[in-house]
């Protein structure tokens, strides 16, 4: 394991964990984790050090995402979208742009978050139905997005809009406290991430102007799939992977600590040792999925975007299937919520339909590995 990753387990077990059952309990948003992440620096790990910040890169994003679900995969989650949308800032923003957010986030310890999904595209983010009517250097916004991660607690949304060039999209940054932005919390009833309080947006004659925009205009799609899809999908994969680790550590500790009458732990049983053996087995060549795909996406590979989507698709499956095999392991107890597995269990369902979707990415998989365009 990294260095970066070794620190980051470690504060993740004393700043995430502890929080994570009263997070899904409660619905509610990881503000404690999240003060503690700004106050360690996690925040800025991407931003370069010119302007305050760590300078890493793909593979440290990863790690650090990674660490963070292994404790709670909607802390992970949440965390890993800030960086996709600090990301994006990074490499298109202006200068002025890039200096407001990144004081923001250095020297204020605010964080970001990404607000592209849409009631009518839903996983096809990339196809915004938002209407946006553009007056010189200013431009008004209307419409709805649809979930929302981190709403009301991240200062900033990376959102996709329609561009003033015909067929093209823009990215724009929104600040929290933008005049006809409103959050409609009650649409949020989760089955699993519940503490990433996803909501509706919505805009409502959402006034700002082009200084907000990041790269020239109808740059948008260039920026998606050049520099949020390696970050995003990279970042999920190691989400989904540290939920499966995550899932491990249940499925052993509660075979170790379930004893019969008799004294016999269940872990000395066959069949038992069996599941997690498969448990084991799948999260660790996950784990090795994610960091390969991230080593050839911070190098350039010519092959690094089919090996990212690999990663993803395979690190969703594997919470699901480890999860499942898991609840197995656990029995009445674990279906009686009495360790966490149930609650890993739901989580890991989010896997499967968060954009893009797994059955989206299996597509955009089948094209890259036979030269097609994307999407």
């Amino acid at each position: 394991m990294s260095q970066t990753y070794d620190n980051a387990k470690q504060f993740a077990l004393s700043h995430i964990l502890p929080y994570s059952k009263q997070i899904d309990e409660n619905g509610e948003f990881p503000s404690e984790s999240f003060k503690q992440m700004g106050e360690a620096g996690y925040f800025k790990i991407l931003i370069p050090k010119e302007y305050g910040g760590m300078g890493l890169g793909l593979q440290e994003h990863a790690d650090v995402c990674r660490a963070f679900a292994a404790s709670c995969a909607t802390a992970g989650l949440c965390y890993m979208m800030h960086n996709v949308a600090l990301m994006c800032v990074l490499t298109h923003g202006s200068d002025e742009l890039k200096n407001k957010i990144f004081k923001a986030v250095v020297d204020e310890k605010k964080f970001l978050a990404l607000a592209y999904s849409e009631l009518g595209s839903g996983t096809h983010f990339y196809m915004p139905d938002i209407k946006a009517e553009f007056d010189g250097e200013n431009v008004k916004f209307n419409g709805i997005k649809s979930m929302v991660t981190s709403a009301t607690y991240a200062s900033f949304y990376l959102i996709l809009t329609p561009s003033k060039k015909e067929g093209e999209i823009d990215n724009f940054l929104i600040p929290l406290q933008t005049q006809g932005l409103e959050f409609k919390q009650n649409t949020w009833q989760g089955l699993g991430m519940r503490g990433n309080v996803s909501c509706q947006m919505h805009l409502n004659d959402v006034k700002l102007d082009t200084s907000y925009r990041i790269g020239e205009s109808g740059s948008g799609a260039k920026q998606v799939f050049e520099v949020v899809a390696p970050f995003f999908v990279t970042g999920l994969g190691a989400v989904y992977t540290g939920l499966a680790q995550n899932i491990l550590d249940e499925a052993v500790a509660h075979t170790t600590q379930r004893k019969y009458t008799s004294g016999k732990a269940l872990c000395e049983i066959e069949s038992v040792q069996v599941h997690l053996s498969r448990i084991f087995t799948q999260t660790n060549a996950a784990i090795a999925s994610v960091n390969e795909a991230a080593k050839a996406g911070a190098n350039g590979d010519s092959d690094a975007l089919a090996k990212i989507l690999a990663a993803r698709i395979f690190a969703s499956e594997t919470a699901i299937e480890t999860a499942r095999i898991a609840m197995r392991v656990g029995g009445g107890k674990t279906y009686n919520r009495q360790n966490g597995i149930e609650r890993l269990l739901r989580d890991a369902y989010a896997s499967q339909v968060m954009a893009p979707s797994v059955d989206v990415l299996n597509i955009w998989l089948g094209k890259a590995i036979t030269g097609q365009m994307i999407p």
